[in-house]
């Protein structure tokens, strides 16, 4: 994922994206790296939640679809881990989307989502505070920590 970082906020996008998508990957890394090479945290944690809802916007339709293309194509998620994902949202109603950042359980969510037709306003709202709130507390995290 370092490698993402060569490319400053474009690459911090991609990443973001791909994570909340294709591939099981970590836009924190990219994140922490441009933190470390002093570029604008606010822009930064902008630019990682807009790829990461965008990503979930995906997922979303997606599951609009039936979730099927998802499941066969693009997921590291199996089809239990979709099928606990309905659970979740039966059992805790929409208000888990805020949680659509967890590994593991997150992109399984966001099409969940999709497949029970939430309204897309509320899926937007709730996937993106999560989200940036994740954001948020990662920068300060590692700013926080960083040598003087």
């Amino acid at each position: 994922m370092e490698f993402l970082a060569q490319y400053g906020y474009l690459g911090l996008f991609s990443s973001a994206f791909l994570a909340a998508t294709l591939l099981p990957l970590s836009s924190e890394v990219v994140l922490s790296v441009l933190l470390y090479n002093e570029l604008s945290p606010m822009l930064l944690v902008i630019v990682a939640t807009l790829g990461n809802v965008l990503g979930s916007v995906v997922n979303y339709g997606m599951g609009l679809g039936g979730g099927k293309l998802y499941k066969k194509k693009f997921s590291t998620a199996s089809e239990k881990e979709v099928n606990a994902a309905l659970s979740r949202f039966e059992k805790y109603g929409t208000y888990s989307l805020l949680f659509a950042w967890v590994p593991g359980i997150g992109d399984p969510l966001t099409v969940a989502a999709g497949v029970l037709r939430v309204n897309f306003i509320l899926f937007l709202l709730l996937v993106t505070a999560g989200k940036l709130g994740r954001y948020i507390v990662l920068s300060y995290l590692v700013l926080k920590n960083m040598p003087s």
